[in-house]
């Protein structure tokens, strides 16, 4: 342990945050109450413990090795109004486009020659690209694996059984997260939809062979008792992916006028999931506060550098649609250097597949 504090000035001020990171990297499972105690601190002392305890483990299991996804957002017309959404359907304010099948498979062939890891295939929930019975989804997939032979992710939402057992013959991943395990604010969030379909969905999913990455936004009213509910309802689904975003406003949208949480409470969240979820991935996504942001979450756990977009691509991003695409630091030779200069590398393909297998294994 006392290697764990030689590069800092001075050991945790409070003497229970001390004890508690020293259980964790020795090997005992964080329980809730110590992990809402670790949210709660406030001292910069305590809170620089904590980064340091998350980011010794993210070491331990991966190394330095940082994984890369590229974002490719197919459609953005939704038959949902979640109310945090700028692709919501009552949005008169957003951008709609239908990528075609040349476009998309355009974008992915780009992105596998940018030398990204794994192609993410995000879209809203659109009933016209998805009909007859989302033969336009499992089309889609299916060409872009064809043209790069790399791992897919897909969020359709919640889709019927049969079509998830079609998509886990495709994809490797499902991504669908329930943004707050708190059942109240889910039903202001995602306004008109199932909490316990969705979470159905997911274990489904898992079941049929696919991983599974679910995650939750940070300032859409939740209290720190929901955020630690919420990682350990995670943890217990057995997601492989587990990622926490800071709310974005977004124009046109009910929640167009809050306000987005400092970004210390995103990374005081990655570096407790990591804590909890050791072994997981966690993404820092390009999509907030860019290269700054993105060397800010890795140091306190992540290790997956999601929403990589190429140049001029006329795609939107989730939160932030202009932020650096059109001047192409949204790329992998963009970030290298960022990496270098805080002691990490990307992966290779072939580890982040091994990755893949070791977990369907694990599942």
């Amino acid at each position: 342990m006392e290697s764990f504090f030689s590069s800092f000035e001075s050991s945790p001020k409070d003497p229970k945050i001390y004890e508690i990171l020293r259980e964790v990297l020795n090997g005992e499972e964080l329980n809730r109450r110590n992990a809402l105690y670790l949210l709660k601190t406030s001292h910069p002392n305590d809170i620089f413990a904590l980064f340091s305890a998350a980011n010794e483990l993210r070491v331990r299991y991966f190394e330095n090795k940082v994984f890369a996804y590229g974002f490719i957002y197919f459609t953005t017309y939704c038959k949902n109004s979640c109310s945090f959404c700028y692709f919501r359907k009552l949005n008169s304010k957003c951008l709609r486009y239908r990528k075609t099948p040349e476009e998309i498979i355009s974008q992915a062939e780009k992105l596998k020659e940018s030398g990204v890891h794994l192609i993410d295939m995000t879209s809203g929930e659109d009933p016209l690209f998805f009909k007859p019975n989302y033969s336009g989804l499992l089309s889609a997939l299916s060409t872009v694996k064809e043209a790069t032979e790399l791992p897919l992710m897909v969020s359709p939402g919640v889709v019927p059984k049969h079509v998830l057992r079609k998509i886990a013959e495709i994809a490797e991943w499902y991504a669908l997260y329930q943004e707050t395990h708190n059942r109240a604010l889910f039903a202001k969030l995602r306004i008109n939809q199932d909490y316990d379909e969705r979470m159905k969905s997911k274990i489904f999913a898992k079941e049929m062979g696919l991983l599974i990455e679910e995650g939750i936004l940070l300032g859409v009213g939740e209290s720190e008792e929901d955020r630690i509910n919420s990682f350990f309802t995670i943890k217990d689904i057995g997601a492989d992916q587990v990622r926490v975003m800071g709310f974005v406003p977004q124009q046109g949208t009910p929640m167009e006028q809050n306000i987005s949480p400092p970004i210390l409470e995103e990374m005081k969240s990655i570096a407790l999931l990591r804590l909890i979820c050791p072994d997981k991935l966690i993404p820092a996504s390009f999509d907030i506060d860019g290269l700054k942001g993105l060397q800010l979450r890795l140091l306190v756990g992540a290790n997956v550098i999601t929403s990589l977009i190429p140049k001029t691509s006329g795609l939107l991003g989730v939160a932030a649609a202009n932020l650096g695409i059109n001047q192409g630091i949204r790329s992998i030779q963009t970030i290298k250097p960022y990496l270098d200069s805080i002691g990490l590398k990307l992966a290779s393909t072939h580890q982040y597949i091994e990755f893949i297998q070791q977990r369907k294994r694990l599942s």
